[in-house]
């Protein structure tokens, strides 16, 4: 499937936008992608929203209509998170996969909170860099119960199949062995990545724990069977979800032209160098 982006806009502004595109066609990459690239092979489509070692908060926008990828927005100013040493922005390709939703309405019996409204989120942490708006095909290796806000908050543990080491990597315990440090550095990294903007340190269910494969994949087919119920109208309350699709048919809320204005992309707007200060926090080694 050839997967690229229209973007219009300029990067850095509260107008810069995203948009997914299927051979030229606009889809959403919350309902119209399919969550497998290859399901029998067990490897999943992932989209791109925050490349590594950058600091803009980008992601899915639920709200409007095909659901681009948009900078958050917070008081009013698009949002970017901080660099805490000894990081630098995200420290993987952050992403989620489509056709995924963590449900609000659903307590999960072993977090004891509800799903957080999105996608279900995905870390990469292969080599390549990626960009927002990239369809890369990802291989599962684990899972981390990250709790936000009285939110059970998932982060899977994913590799591109295409990266070097992907041949090695088959399950949680493999991360370590060739890449050790790598899952505390990341549980590190999620626990304090808020402080410096005035929140506590986030906490996570199992104790911090990064489950295995097995434990990631069934989280991953509820999320799934939870987006089934979403986009089919049979869940108990959508929250104002923007459901429009170009690929689904079967679907109330399919669409043959959504009506997404062309490509209009602008130079980058410069980010402001407070972005790049250094936030050292106590005890995070």
């Amino acid at each position: 499937m050839a997967y690229g982006t229209r973007q219009i806009g300029s990067k850095n502004t509260l107008g810069y936008t995203v948009y997914i595109e299927k051979d030229g066609k606009p889809v959403s990459p919350f309902h119209d992608i399919p969550l497998y690239a290859d399901e029998s092979k067990k490897i999943y489509n992932m989209v791109v929203e925050i490349p590594r070692w950058t600091n803009a908060k980008m992601e899915i926008n639920k709200d409007e209509k095909l659901n681009p990828i948009k900078q958050d927005v917070k008081k009013g100013k698009v949002r970017f998170v901080r660099n805490c040493f000894p990081h630098h922005g995200y420290i993987h390709n952050y992403g989620a996969f489509p056709q995924t939703w963590e449900d609000p309405n659903v307590v999960n019996p072993e977090t004891h909170a509800k799903g957080d409204n999105d996608p279900l989120d995905v870390c990469e942490i292969g080599e390549a860099v990626g960009y927002t708006g990239e369809v890369k095909q990802v291989k599962v290796l684990g899972v981390m119960a990250l709790l936000d806000d009285g939110e059970t908050d998932w982060k899977v543990i994913v590799i591109d199949v295409h990266d070097p080491l992907a041949p090695k990597l088959n399950d949680i315990e493999d991360v370590e062995k060739h890449l050790p440090g790598l899952l505390r550095a990341t549980n590190e990294w999620f626990r304090i990545y808020k402080i410096p903007d005035g929140k506590p340190e986030n906490q996570f269910a199992f104790s911090g724990e990064c489950k295995n494969k097995k434990y990631a994949e069934e989280v991953i087919d509820e999320c799934s069977n939870a987006w089934k119920l979403l986009i089919g109208g049979k869940s108990k309350d959508d929250k104002g979800i923007a459901l429009a699709n170009t690929t689904l048919s079967g679907t109330q809320t399919y669409t043959a032209d959504a009506g997404i204005p062309p490509a209009h992309p602008l130079a980058d707007t410069p980010i402001d160098k407070s972005v790049d200060k250094w936030f050292f926090i106590s005890g995070s080694a």
